[in-house]
């Protein structure tokens, strides 16, 4: 994974390692039960959703052998609000109405934080719409969204990925745009960062003695 490079490379001293929570290798689980001493679990997520108020837990309840947390999910954040910008302007955006694509989830919570990272990016785009709009699970769909700003009189609208890596619904997404569509985040530098940032705070609740990131 091009993230997880990344962030190693940035910081070499610290031990990074990949779990996902399902599907693809290795799982969160695996991950967990080869480490010792103290870990920060930092959610490759953007909303706090079922995956971090659930699922994630539910895992950790299940590696008693370690010391560990569970830091905040990536958004918002003005640093995701910078990739995001970043891929933009990488596709191509040179002004226009945005889609804000996201997965989605029925959970109010990571809803409000998908308006809320929409709202910063329009006002880091200079005060454009950000219409929000989700793969699955919630409303608007990007095609609604799309129709949406359309009848205000939105002619060039440009999709933002706010995916971690190309997939099922980033595909989806993407094939329901009219036109610029932004690269999904991956390695960005700024999501690096953010990745850090998160580690940093939530391993400053720690005791420090060795210290492991596994990112969900």
């Amino acid at each position: 994974m091009a993230l997880l490079r990344r962030v190693r490379a940035v910081r070499r001293s610290l031990r990074v390692e990949l779990g996902h929570l399902e599907t693809d290798e290795p799982l969160l689980g695996d991950t967990l039960a080869r480490l010792r001493g103290e870990a920060v679990l930092v959610p490759l997520l953007f909303g706090r959703g079922y995956h971090v108020k659930h699922d994630i837990p539910s895992v950790l309840s299940r590696a008693s052998h370690l010391d560990a947390t569970v830091a905040a999910c990536l958004g918002p954040h003005p640093l995701l609000v910078e990739a995001l910008y970043g891929r933009l302007l990488e596709a191509g955006y040179r002004g226009g109405a945005v889609v804000l694509a996201a997965a989605g989830s029925r959970d109010p919570e990571s809803a409000a934080g998908t308006r809320t990272t929409a709202a910063m990016l329009s006002h880091r785009l200079g005060g454009v719409p950000v219409v929000p709009a989700y793969a699955s699970a919630a409303s608007p769909t990007v095609a609604e969204a799309v129709e949406l700003l359309r009848s205000h009189g939105h002619r060039e609208i440009a999709l933002s990925s706010c995916f971690t890596a190309p997939g099922f619904f980033a595909t989806r997404c993407a094939e329901a745009a009219p036109g610029i569509v932004a690269e999904p985040l991956g390695a960005h530098a700024s999501l690096a960062r953010l990745l850090l940032h998160r580690f940093d705070r939530a391993a400053a609740a720690l005791p420090v003695r060795t210290l492991h990131r596994a990112a969900a």
